[in-house]
């Protein structure tokens, strides 16, 4: 099954310093802080050169009315969907579905980008087009999914981390080269696991130090650190837990010198646990859901993508 992501309109809320940044600690600075008066401070801020341009990718994938398309399958998990009928997993075969999927007529009205594979990146169509060039063409922005996966986290609770930052910078700066405008990056944080502090100081740190330098290659980084829906937990928990884990990631884009205007976001509904019996209505989850965004979504941010299948 398919996936994508609609954009959630949302509004500017006001957000108190010291509610996101409270208890943290400056594990690894990056901002230089001047002192030149007792009662004043200045901040030398790093500035991306592409920044008009992330602040224009960003407005144009979350246009109001269109989605993401994730086609970013890895050639394994396209080869299911070959097996599934009957087709073996070769190149060729893997570049005639892609096709289908770049070439559907109107796509473009629906569909403001589209997640690829590294190797969708580089194909062209059966055509001999260049399938990041169709979906320009259809004013959708190509982008790419550039972490490694997931891999168990040491000195955790059976927790993970996600892989990727070695030679992430010159991967992103091949990605723009190819055409790619945006870049995608997913971990994930456990709650039955605890969630430890370590694993939830490593997945904001792994998407900050993503996301800086996906914009120091021209790449609108969309920040997704997903909460697992594992667990008998309730919808209180879960939200509790989604406030510490967006802090620490907005706590941890700012040292990194990340421009907020020039990424995209895709949290997770505040949800109860799969397994608890205390199930929630849609109104709860849309109100808790609402509710974490205005208290932890900076209102620079130009786009939040909510996640759905079809």
């Amino acid at each position: 099954m398919a996936s994508a992501s609609a954009t959630l309109l949302k509004s500017s809320p006001i957000i108190d310093k010291s509610e996101w940044i409270k208890g943290q600690n400056l594990r690894h600075p990056s901002v230089c802080f001047v002192r030149s008066h007792p009662t004043s401070v200045a901040f030398t801020v790093r500035a991306s050169s592409y920044a008009d341009e992330l602040v224009k990718t960003a407005k144009t994938v979350a246009s109001p009315g269109r989605g993401i398309l994730a086609m970013d399958e890895s050639n394994a998990t396209c080869g299911k969907r070959l097996a599934s009928i009957g087709l073996e997993n070769t190149e060729a075969n893997r570049q005639a579905y892609r096709t289908l999927l770049v070439s559907a007529p109107g796509l473009g009205d629906y569909i403001s980008g589209a997640i690829l594979f590294e190797e969708t990146l580089y194909q062209s169509t059966i055509d001999g087009k260049k399938m990041v060039d169709v979906l320009v063409e259809q004013k959708i922005v190509p982008g790419i999914k550039v972490d490694k996966g997931l891999v168990p986290l040491p000195g955790s609770n059976n927790e993970s981390w996600c892989q990727g930052l070695d030679g992430l910078s010159s991967r992103t700066a091949a990605y723009y080269q190819q055409g790619a405008r945006f870049a995608k990056w997913r971990t994930v944080v456990s709650i039955p696991n605890g969630p430890s502090a370590l694993a939830v100081k490593e997945a904001a740190w792994g998407l900050a130090r993503y996301a800086a330098i996906s914009q120091d290659s021209g790449l609108v980084p969309i920040v997704e650190p997903e909460i697992l829906l594992d667990g008998d937990h309730g919808i209180d928990r879960t939200f509790e837990v989604a406030q510490k884990v967006w802090a620490e990631v907005f706590f941890y884009l700012a040292e990194n010198n990340v421009m907020f205007e020039g990424i995209l976001l895709k949290p997770s509904m505040v949800t109860p646990g799969a397994e608890c019996k205390d199930k929630a209505t849609p109104q709860q989850v849309a109100d808790y859901t609402l509710k974490l965004l205005h208290r932890r979504i900076p209102p620079a941010v130009p786009g939040i993508m909510v996640h759905f299948l079809y």
